[in-house]
Protein backbone atom coordinates (compact mmCIF):
# COMPACT_ATOMS: atom_id res chain seq x y z
CA UNK A 1 0.00 0.00 0.00
CA UNK A 2 1.90 3.00 -1.30
CA UNK A 3 1.39 6.57 -2.48
CA UNK A 4 2.88 7.49 -5.88
CA UNK A 5 3.30 11.05 -7.16
CA UNK A 6 3.28 11.11 -10.98
CA UNK A 7 4.70 14.27 -12.56
CA UNK A 8 3.69 15.05 -16.14
CA UNK A 9 0.32 14.82 -17.89
CA UNK A 10 0.98 13.78 -21.49
CA UNK A 11 0.18 10.56 -23.34
CA UNK A 12 2.60 8.40 -21.35
CA UNK A 13 1.29 9.78 -18.07
CA UNK A 14 -2.24 8.85 -19.11
CA UNK A 15 -1.11 5.23 -19.48
CA UNK A 16 0.84 5.26 -16.20
CA UNK A 17 -2.15 6.54 -14.22
CA UNK A 18 -4.52 4.00 -15.79
CA UNK A 19 -2.08 1.17 -15.06
CA UNK A 20 -1.46 2.28 -11.48
CA UNK A 21 -5.24 2.27 -11.01
CA UNK A 22 -5.30 -1.35 -12.24
CA UNK A 23 -2.79 -2.27 -9.50
CA UNK A 24 -4.58 -0.84 -6.47
CA UNK A 25 -2.96 -3.32 -4.09
CA UNK A 26 0.38 -1.63 -4.75
CA UNK A 27 -0.69 1.92 -5.60
CA UNK A 28 -3.20 2.66 -2.87
CA UNK A 29 -3.00 6.42 -3.50
CA UNK A 30 -2.20 8.25 -6.74
CA UNK A 31 -1.43 11.95 -7.13
CA UNK A 32 -0.96 13.46 -10.59
CA UNK A 33 0.79 16.81 -10.94
CA UNK A 34 1.71 18.97 -13.92
CA UNK A 35 2.08 22.60 -14.93
CA UNK A 36 -1.35 22.33 -16.61
CA UNK A 37 -3.89 21.30 -13.97
CA UNK A 38 -6.65 20.80 -16.55
CA UNK A 39 -4.68 17.97 -18.19
CA UNK A 40 -4.32 16.24 -14.82
CA UNK A 41 -8.02 16.61 -14.11
CA UNK A 42 -8.95 15.12 -17.51
CA UNK A 43 -6.80 12.04 -16.88
CA UNK A 44 -8.15 11.72 -13.33
CA UNK A 45 -11.74 11.90 -14.62
CA UNK A 46 -11.07 9.20 -17.22
CA UNK A 47 -9.55 6.89 -14.61
CA UNK A 48 -12.43 7.51 -12.17
CA UNK A 49 -14.97 6.70 -14.90
CA UNK A 50 -13.18 3.50 -15.93
CA UNK A 51 -11.99 2.05 -12.64
CA UNK A 52 -13.74 4.02 -9.89
CA UNK A 53 -10.31 5.04 -8.56
CA UNK A 54 -9.83 8.55 -7.20
CA UNK A 55 -6.72 10.34 -8.46
CA UNK A 56 -5.65 13.49 -6.60
CA UNK A 57 -4.37 16.33 -8.78
CA UNK A 58 -2.10 19.30 -8.26
CA UNK A 59 -0.42 22.03 -10.29
CA UNK A 60 3.38 22.13 -10.16
CA UNK A 61 6.18 23.69 -12.19
CA UNK A 62 8.71 20.89 -12.69
CA UNK A 63 11.42 23.47 -13.46
CA UNK A 64 11.08 24.88 -9.95
CA UNK A 65 12.86 22.77 -7.32
CA UNK A 66 11.38 24.73 -4.40
CA UNK A 67 7.86 24.22 -5.74
CA UNK A 68 8.47 20.51 -6.32
CA UNK A 69 9.94 20.14 -2.84
CA UNK A 70 6.97 21.88 -1.25
CA UNK A 71 4.52 19.58 -3.07
CA UNK A 72 6.42 16.44 -2.05
CA UNK A 73 6.63 17.59 1.56
CA UNK A 74 2.91 18.39 1.60
CA UNK A 75 1.56 15.13 0.15
CA UNK A 76 4.35 12.78 1.37
CA UNK A 77 4.49 10.19 -1.47
CA UNK A 78 6.54 7.01 -1.23
CA UNK A 79 7.86 7.44 -4.78
CA UNK A 80 8.03 10.16 -7.44
CA UNK A 81 7.41 8.84 -10.96
CA UNK A 82 8.70 11.34 -13.49
CA UNK A 83 7.09 11.37 -16.94
CA UNK A 84 7.68 15.08 -17.51
CA UNK A 85 10.23 16.45 -20.00
CA UNK A 86 13.79 15.07 -19.92
CA UNK A 87 15.06 18.62 -19.35
CA UNK A 88 13.38 18.48 -15.93
CA UNK A 89 14.92 15.25 -14.62
CA UNK A 90 17.60 16.91 -12.48
CA UNK A 91 15.15 19.38 -10.91
CA UNK A 92 12.94 16.49 -9.84
CA UNK A 93 15.91 14.47 -8.58
CA UNK A 94 17.01 17.49 -6.52
CA UNK A 95 13.55 17.68 -4.96
CA UNK A 96 13.65 13.96 -4.16
CA UNK A 97 17.05 14.41 -2.49
CA UNK A 98 15.71 17.31 -0.46
CA UNK A 99 12.72 15.30 0.76
CA UNK A 100 14.20 11.78 0.97
CA UNK A 101 11.80 10.20 -1.54
CA UNK A 102 12.57 7.53 -4.19
CA UNK A 103 12.68 8.56 -7.86
CA UNK A 104 11.93 6.90 -11.22
CA UNK A 105 11.99 8.21 -14.80
CA UNK A 106 11.66 6.88 -18.35
CA UNK A 107 14.36 8.87 -20.21
CA UNK A 108 17.77 10.31 -19.44
CA UNK A 109 18.34 13.97 -18.66
CA UNK A 110 18.93 16.21 -21.67
CA UNK A 111 20.31 19.74 -21.48
CA UNK A 112 17.82 21.98 -23.35
CA UNK A 113 20.53 23.79 -25.30
CA UNK A 114 22.28 20.68 -26.64
CA UNK A 115 21.03 17.34 -28.03
CA UNK A 116 23.04 15.12 -25.69
CA UNK A 117 21.79 11.69 -24.61
CA UNK A 118 24.08 10.69 -21.75
CA UNK A 119 23.65 9.33 -18.23
CA UNK A 120 26.63 11.18 -16.75
CA UNK A 121 24.53 13.94 -15.20
CA UNK A 122 22.25 11.47 -13.41
CA UNK A 123 24.93 8.91 -12.53
CA UNK A 124 26.67 11.78 -10.71
CA UNK A 125 23.82 11.66 -8.14
CA UNK A 126 24.64 8.09 -7.05
CA UNK A 127 26.62 8.89 -3.90
CA UNK A 128 24.15 11.55 -2.78
CA UNK A 129 21.16 9.23 -3.22
CA UNK A 130 23.03 6.42 -1.47
CA UNK A 131 23.92 8.67 1.48
CA UNK A 132 20.28 9.81 1.71
CA UNK A 133 19.11 6.16 1.74
CA UNK A 134 16.90 6.59 -1.33
CA UNK A 135 16.86 5.04 -4.80
CA UNK A 136 16.65 6.42 -8.33
CA UNK A 137 15.70 4.05 -11.16
CA UNK A 138 16.62 5.47 -14.57
CA UNK A 139 14.98 4.76 -17.90
CA UNK A 140 12.00 2.61 -16.91
CA UNK A 141 10.22 2.88 -20.28
CA UNK A 142 10.50 0.42 -23.14
CA UNK A 143 13.65 1.62 -24.89
CA UNK A 144 15.36 2.42 -22.63
CA UNK A 145 13.83 0.17 -20.01
CA UNK A 146 12.39 -3.13 -21.17
CA UNK A 147 15.22 -3.48 -23.68
CA UNK A 148 17.68 -3.29 -20.76
CA UNK A 149 15.67 -5.94 -18.90
CA UNK A 150 15.50 -8.15 -22.01
CA UNK A 151 19.31 -7.95 -22.14
CA UNK A 152 19.55 -8.92 -18.47
CA UNK A 153 17.17 -11.84 -19.14
CA UNK A 154 19.29 -12.97 -22.10
CA UNK A 155 22.42 -12.90 -19.93
CA UNK A 156 20.72 -14.72 -17.05
CA UNK A 157 18.90 -17.42 -19.01
CA UNK A 158 19.89 -17.64 -22.68
CA UNK A 159 23.58 -16.79 -23.24
CA UNK A 160 26.69 -17.21 -21.10
CA UNK A 161 28.34 -14.32 -22.94
CA UNK A 162 26.78 -11.56 -25.07
CA UNK A 163 29.12 -10.44 -27.87
CA UNK A 164 26.76 -8.52 -30.18
CA UNK A 165 23.58 -6.67 -29.22
CA UNK A 166 21.13 -5.05 -31.64
CA UNK A 167 18.12 -3.25 -30.18
CA UNK A 168 15.49 -2.93 -32.90
CA UNK A 169 12.39 -0.74 -32.64
CA UNK A 170 9.61 -0.86 -35.24
CA UNK A 171 6.50 1.26 -35.27
CA UNK A 172 4.35 -0.04 -38.11
CA UNK A 173 1.41 2.09 -37.06
CA UNK A 174 -0.41 4.41 -39.47
CA UNK A 175 -2.11 7.57 -38.20
CA UNK A 176 -3.16 8.75 -41.66
CA UNK A 177 -1.61 12.22 -41.31
CA UNK A 178 1.04 13.69 -43.63
CA UNK A 179 3.50 14.16 -40.76
CA UNK A 180 3.31 13.67 -36.99
CA UNK A 181 5.44 12.18 -34.23
CA UNK A 182 4.22 9.45 -31.89
CA UNK A 183 5.71 11.09 -28.80
CA UNK A 184 6.81 14.62 -27.86
CA UNK A 185 7.83 16.13 -31.24
CA UNK A 186 10.68 18.15 -29.79
CA UNK A 187 12.27 15.13 -28.10
CA UNK A 188 11.59 12.85 -31.07
CA UNK A 189 13.13 15.14 -33.67
CA UNK A 190 16.17 16.02 -31.51
CA UNK A 191 16.82 12.29 -31.14
CA UNK A 192 16.38 11.38 -34.81
CA UNK A 193 18.49 14.25 -36.18
CA UNK A 194 21.38 13.67 -33.74
CA UNK A 195 24.58 11.94 -34.82
CA UNK A 196 24.38 8.16 -34.68
CA UNK A 197 26.66 6.40 -32.24
CA UNK A 198 27.33 2.71 -31.70
CA UNK A 199 29.77 0.61 -29.66
CA UNK A 200 32.43 -1.31 -31.55
CA UNK A 201 35.48 -3.06 -30.03
CA UNK A 202 35.74 -0.92 -26.94
CA UNK A 203 35.02 2.52 -28.40
CA UNK A 204 32.13 4.68 -29.58
CA UNK A 205 31.87 5.06 -33.36
CA UNK A 206 30.18 8.25 -34.62
CA UNK A 207 28.33 8.34 -37.94
CA UNK A 208 25.97 10.86 -39.59
CA UNK A 209 22.28 10.66 -38.65
CA UNK A 210 20.44 7.75 -40.31
CA UNK A 211 23.42 6.96 -42.54
CA UNK A 212 23.26 3.19 -42.01
CA UNK A 213 20.19 1.31 -43.27
CA UNK A 214 19.25 -2.37 -43.24
CA UNK A 215 16.12 -4.45 -43.82
CA UNK A 216 14.73 -6.50 -40.93
CA UNK A 217 11.87 -9.01 -41.07
CA UNK A 218 9.67 -8.32 -38.03
CA UNK A 219 7.23 -10.93 -36.66
CA UNK A 220 3.60 -10.06 -37.52
CA UNK A 221 4.79 -6.94 -39.38
CA UNK A 222 7.11 -8.12 -42.15
CA UNK A 223 10.15 -6.50 -43.72
CA UNK A 224 10.90 -2.87 -42.86
CA UNK A 225 13.83 -0.53 -43.39
CA UNK A 226 15.69 0.09 -40.13
CA UNK A 227 18.13 2.95 -39.53
CA UNK A 228 20.96 3.04 -37.02
CA UNK A 229 20.80 5.83 -34.46
CA UNK A 230 21.85 6.37 -30.87
CA UNK A 231 19.80 5.51 -27.80
CA UNK A 232 20.96 6.02 -24.25
CA UNK A 233 20.50 2.41 -23.10
CA UNK A 234 23.58 1.48 -25.14
CA UNK A 235 25.71 3.54 -22.74
CA UNK A 236 24.57 1.71 -19.62
CA UNK A 237 24.49 -1.74 -21.24
CA UNK A 238 28.10 -1.66 -22.45
CA UNK A 239 29.10 -0.36 -19.01
CA UNK A 240 27.37 -3.16 -17.13
CA UNK A 241 28.15 -5.90 -19.69
CA UNK A 242 31.78 -5.19 -20.68
CA UNK A 243 31.88 -8.45 -22.68
CA UNK A 244 29.73 -6.79 -25.38
CA UNK A 245 31.92 -6.09 -28.41
CA UNK A 246 29.23 -4.52 -30.63
CA UNK A 247 26.07 -2.68 -29.53
CA UNK A 248 23.71 -0.86 -31.90
CA UNK A 249 20.25 0.66 -31.88
CA UNK A 250 17.95 0.60 -34.93
CA UNK A 251 14.57 2.17 -35.61
CA UNK A 252 12.09 2.08 -38.50
CA UNK A 253 11.08 5.24 -40.34
CA UNK A 254 8.82 5.52 -43.36
CA UNK A 255 10.06 7.30 -46.47
CA UNK A 256 7.25 9.82 -45.94
CA UNK A 257 8.48 10.64 -42.41
CA UNK A 258 12.10 11.00 -43.57
CA UNK A 259 11.16 13.21 -46.54
CA UNK A 260 9.15 15.58 -44.36
CA UNK A 261 11.91 15.63 -41.74
CA UNK A 262 14.56 16.48 -44.35
CA UNK A 263 12.51 19.42 -45.62
CA UNK A 264 11.96 20.72 -42.08
CA UNK A 265 15.67 20.31 -41.35
CA UNK A 266 16.67 22.08 -44.56
CA UNK A 267 14.58 25.17 -43.73
CA UNK A 268 15.87 25.33 -40.16
CA UNK A 269 12.74 24.20 -38.34
CA UNK A 270 14.50 21.42 -36.40
CA UNK A 271 17.15 23.76 -34.98
CA UNK A 272 17.57 24.13 -31.20
CA UNK A 273 19.43 27.44 -31.64
CA UNK A 274 17.35 30.52 -30.68
CA UNK A 275 16.39 33.04 -33.38
CA UNK A 276 14.82 36.48 -33.15
CA UNK A 277 11.29 36.84 -34.55
CA UNK A 278 9.33 40.09 -34.23
CA UNK A 279 11.46 41.18 -31.33
CA UNK A 280 11.15 37.87 -29.45
CA UNK A 281 13.59 35.02 -29.10
CA UNK A 282 12.11 31.70 -30.21
CA UNK A 283 13.57 28.22 -30.69
CA UNK A 284 12.47 26.79 -34.08
CA UNK A 285 11.97 23.20 -32.89
CA UNK A 286 9.71 24.41 -30.05
CA UNK A 287 7.63 26.38 -32.54
CA UNK A 288 7.44 23.27 -34.74
CA UNK A 289 6.24 21.26 -31.73
CA UNK A 290 3.45 23.81 -31.23
CA UNK A 291 2.10 23.43 -34.78
CA UNK A 292 2.45 19.65 -35.13
CA UNK A 293 -0.36 17.35 -33.92
CA UNK A 294 -0.30 16.53 -30.22
CA UNK A 295 0.87 12.87 -30.01
CA UNK A 296 -1.91 12.22 -27.47
CA UNK A 297 -4.44 13.07 -30.20
CA UNK A 298 -3.22 10.26 -32.48
CA UNK A 299 -4.67 7.41 -30.40
CA UNK A 300 -8.13 7.19 -32.01
CA UNK A 301 -6.74 7.22 -35.56
CA UNK A 302 -3.64 4.99 -35.28
CA UNK A 303 -3.79 1.42 -36.58
CA UNK A 304 -1.13 -1.28 -36.82
CA UNK A 305 1.50 -2.72 -34.49
CA UNK A 306 4.81 -2.01 -32.83
CA UNK A 307 7.60 -4.54 -32.37
CA UNK A 308 10.52 -3.74 -30.08
CA UNK A 309 13.18 -6.21 -29.01
CA UNK A 310 16.78 -7.30 -28.65
CA UNK A 311 18.77 -9.55 -30.96
CA UNK A 312 21.80 -10.90 -29.09
CA UNK A 313 24.61 -13.06 -30.42
CA UNK A 314 27.07 -14.81 -28.14
CA UNK A 315 28.05 -18.09 -26.55
CA UNK A 316 26.01 -20.74 -24.76
CA UNK A 317 27.91 -23.78 -23.45
CA UNK A 318 30.82 -22.81 -25.70
CA UNK A 319 28.73 -22.68 -28.89
CA UNK A 320 27.60 -19.63 -30.88
CA UNK A 321 23.93 -18.80 -30.48
CA UNK A 322 21.66 -15.92 -31.54
CA UNK A 323 18.43 -15.12 -29.70
CA UNK A 324 15.65 -12.58 -30.22
CA UNK A 325 13.49 -11.35 -27.32
CA UNK A 326 10.66 -9.01 -28.32
CA UNK A 327 7.20 -7.62 -27.68
CA UNK A 328 4.44 -6.91 -30.20
CA UNK A 329 1.85 -4.31 -29.28
CA UNK A 330 -1.32 -3.30 -31.14
CA UNK A 331 -2.22 0.41 -31.37
CA UNK A 332 -5.98 -0.12 -31.50
CA UNK A 333 -5.98 -2.53 -28.54
CA UNK A 334 -4.02 0.00 -26.48
CA UNK A 335 -6.46 2.77 -27.31
CA UNK A 336 -9.43 0.57 -26.44
CA UNK A 337 -7.91 -0.18 -23.03
CA UNK A 338 -6.48 3.16 -21.86
CA UNK A 339 -7.20 5.77 -24.54
CA UNK A 340 -3.59 6.02 -25.80
CA UNK A 341 -1.69 4.59 -28.78
CA UNK A 342 1.01 1.91 -28.47
CA UNK A 343 4.03 4.25 -28.28
CA UNK A 344 2.66 5.78 -25.09
CA UNK A 345 1.47 2.38 -23.87
CA UNK A 346 4.83 0.65 -24.29
CA UNK A 347 6.48 3.43 -22.28
CA UNK A 348 3.81 3.85 -19.62
CA UNK A 349 3.35 0.19 -18.67
CA UNK A 350 7.06 -0.38 -17.88
CA UNK A 351 7.12 2.86 -15.87
CA UNK A 352 4.35 1.47 -13.66
CA UNK A 353 6.09 -1.92 -13.42
CA UNK A 354 9.40 -0.32 -12.40
CA UNK A 355 7.59 1.64 -9.70
CA UNK A 356 5.87 -1.56 -8.57
CA UNK A 357 9.22 -3.38 -8.30
CA UNK A 358 10.59 -0.56 -6.11
CA UNK A 359 7.54 -0.20 -3.88
CA UNK A 360 7.25 -3.96 -3.36
CA UNK A 361 10.92 -4.13 -2.40
CA UNK A 362 11.82 -6.51 -5.24
CA UNK A 363 14.12 -3.89 -6.72
CA UNK A 364 15.36 -1.58 -4.02
CA UNK A 365 18.82 -0.35 -3.16
CA UNK A 366 20.03 3.11 -2.18
CA UNK A 367 21.73 4.92 -5.04
CA UNK A 368 21.15 5.54 -8.76
CA UNK A 369 20.61 2.50 -10.99
CA UNK A 370 19.74 1.37 -14.49
CA UNK A 371 17.22 -1.35 -15.21
CA UNK A 372 19.66 -4.14 -16.12
CA UNK A 373 21.24 -4.00 -12.65
CA UNK A 374 18.30 -5.90 -11.10
CA UNK A 375 16.76 -9.35 -11.43
CA UNK A 376 14.78 -9.36 -14.72
CA UNK A 377 12.38 -12.16 -13.78
CA UNK A 378 9.83 -10.41 -11.52
CA UNK A 379 9.73 -7.39 -13.83
CA UNK A 380 9.08 -9.47 -16.94
CA UNK A 381 6.44 -11.55 -15.16
CA UNK A 382 4.56 -8.37 -14.23
CA UNK A 383 5.10 -6.88 -17.70
CA UNK A 384 3.24 -9.76 -19.32
CA UNK A 385 0.52 -9.61 -16.67
CA UNK A 386 -0.16 -5.91 -17.30
CA UNK A 387 -0.41 -5.92 -21.08
CA UNK A 388 3.02 -6.38 -22.69
CA UNK A 389 3.62 -10.10 -23.31
CA UNK A 390 7.02 -11.00 -24.74
CA UNK A 391 8.44 -13.78 -26.87
CA UNK A 392 11.79 -15.55 -27.20
CA UNK A 393 13.01 -16.90 -30.54
CA UNK A 394 16.29 -18.50 -31.58
CA UNK A 395 17.59 -17.12 -34.89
Amino acid sequence: MSHVLIIGAGGVSNVVVHKCAQAKDTFSKITLASRTLAKCEAIAAAVKAKYGVEVATSAVDADNVAELTALIERIKPDLVLNVALPYQDLHIMDACLATGVDYLDTANYEPPEEAKFEYKWQWAYHDRFKARGIMALLGSGFDPGVTNVFTAYIKKHLLDEIHELDIIDANAGDHGLPFATNFNPEINIREVTAEAKHWEKGAWQITPPLAHKRVFDFPQIGEKNIYMMYHEELESLVKHYPEIKTARFWMTFSDNYLNHLKVLENVGMTSIEPVMFEGKEIIPIQFLKAVLPDPASLGPRTKGKTCIGCVAKGLKDGKEKTVYVYNICDHEACYAEVGSQAISYTTGVPAMIGAMMMLQGKWHQAGVYNMEQFDPDPFLEALAQYGLPWEVKEL
